[in-house]
């Protein structure tokens, strides 16, 4: 089953996923897609590690920038072949995929790919969720309420979020919306066109 939990910058929606894994699961691995660029952003993903493994729950931390498709194959076959030997599957968290979004639209830009490379990519990470037995949580930023960004990269990365967001929001059996710490079901009282 996948989950997709969205929210804006500092809502909480990080916060509500890692609670969620608590509350129905044993164990979890983390798949952090952040890089570290700066000093600041290192000692950042050193706080988050380290509330992690002063939480109480089993964590295993994977950090994959690109290959998250490729990862989740990987860990389905692990997973597999553990809870063969009757051992609960532990519960995979992405955070997140606006910043694996990030990390390929640099790359497109730095190695001159085609921006067509984008769509494949989401494809197949969608695809990938779609095929992962386990549980598994998604998190993303909502980038579509703030301001219409004033150069192309900026716009372009907030058109492809929102693509990536809706169509992951289309495979998850369940999408959370938090705002102010505050989580929200979203897809049990989404309107539906026969209701008309």
């Amino acid at each position: 089953m996948a989950i997709l939990v969205t929210g804006g910058a500092r809502s909480g929606k990080s916060a509500f996923a890692e609670q969620y894994a608590y509350r129905t699961g044993e164990s979890g691995i983390y798949i952090a897609t952040c890089q570290a660029y700066d000093e600041e952003m290192r000692d950042r993903i050193g706080r988050h590690r380290r509330d992690r493994d002063e939480s109480g729950f089993l964590w295993r931390t994977v950090e994959e920038p690109f290959e998250v498709d490729r990862l989740l194959i990987k860990l389905e076959l692990e997973i597999k072949e553990d809870t063969s030997r009757g051992n609960q599957p532990p519960i995979v968290l992405l955070d997140c995929l606006t910043l694996w979004l990030t990390n390929w639209m640099l790359r497109v830009e730095a190695d001159g790919l085609n921006v067509s490379r984008l769509e494949e990519e989401s494809e197949r990470l969608l695809q990938a969720v779609r095929e992962y037995s386990y549980p598994l949580i998604l998190v993303t930023n909502e980038v579509g309420s703030g301001i219409v960004p004033s150069y192309p990269l900026g716009r372009q990365f907030r058109d492809a979020a929102g693509r990536l967001n809706q169509q992951a929001a289309a495979v998850c059996d369940r999408v959370f919306l938090v705002t102010a710490g505050i989580p929200v079901e979203l897809k049990s009282q989404a309107f539906r066109w026969e209701q008309l």
